[in-house]
């Protein structure tokens, strides 16, 4: 006997993008590499500002607002300007979530970070020398003694704020970008994301001599936003990683003990 009854269409299949997927945004290397250009040109603006300060000086408060925080803070308003305007906005765009697993997992990358950093710190001392793996900042303060205001303000931005403007360049935008290209699988998008970005970090930081080390502590940085997929576990993991050296830097330019 046939079935005369009018059967029910078929629902419609669900999509297969995951519900943790972000929607696509319409901003790409071109949005990355005009946020590097504020970063260059608000840098070498702001030297030339300071030019006039002399070595044994004591470091004015303005060199340390201006020389080490500006710039960098500025790029990274810029990243997520960009975001707001051309694409969902940093919290979406940038996969910024609160999630304590992902606080948890940065800081285990962090600590894993800042002991192979120490321990490549370490070996290139030995082989190439102090100078060489000196930082840029380390250099700035050298035989200069800071207020402790300034001294202060100096800690928290290379521990807390710097990390984070960084990242939102780096393991954000740049990573959104390369992420965004057509690469088959979401899976290999990951990973050139993960190595392209690592790349630039260190390049971009404009220390030739100190690349390898710069290399060896943005390798667990990025593996932190690689396996969870989230800004903050590489913000963390980035703020333990800077932790030891900017007590260092604080001790040193408050003159109670020497690097």
């Amino acid at each position: 006997m046939t079935d005369t009854q009018p059967r029910e269409p078929l629902p419609e299949a669900a999509s297969p993008r995951p519900e943790d997927t972000p929607p696509s945004h319409r901003w790409g290397f071109g949005a990355f590499l005009f946020v590097e250009a504020v970063l260059l040109a608000s840098a070498a603006f702001i030297s030339v500002l300071l030019g006039d300060v002399q070595p044994g000086q004591p470091l004015p408060m303005r060199v340390v607002l201006l020389g080490t925080m500006v710039p960098t803070m500025t790029a990274a308003a810029v990243a997520l300007a960009i975001t707001k305007i051309r694409g969902n906005g940093p919290l979406i765009d940038l996969r910024i979530e609160w999630r304590w697993s992902d606080v948890r997992t940065g800081l285990r990358y962090g600590v894993i970070g800042l002991g192979c950093t120490s321990l490549a710190a370490y070996l290139w001392t030995q082989l190439v020398g102090d100078v060489n793996a000196t930082s840029a900042i380390s250099a700035l303060i050298e035989d200069r003694k800071m207020s402790v205001s300034a001294a202060v303000v100096m800690f928290l931005y290379l521990w807390l704020l710097g990390p984070i403007c960084e990242e939102i360049i780096y393991r954000g935008l740049l990573w959104g970008a390369v992420e965004r290209l057509q690469w088959g699988n979401e899976k290999w998008g990951r990973i050139a994301a993960f190595l392209l970005s690592t790349a630039v970090f260190a390049a971009s930081h404009l220390e030739p001599l100190r690349t390898i080390l710069l290399l060896v502590i943005a390798v667990p940085i990025g593996l932190a936003r690689l396996v969870t997929g989230r800004l903050l576990t590489s913000v963390v993991a980035h703020q333990t990683n800077n932790f030891l050296p900017a007590v260092a830097i604080l001790l040193t330019s408050l003159g109670v003990a020497s690097f």
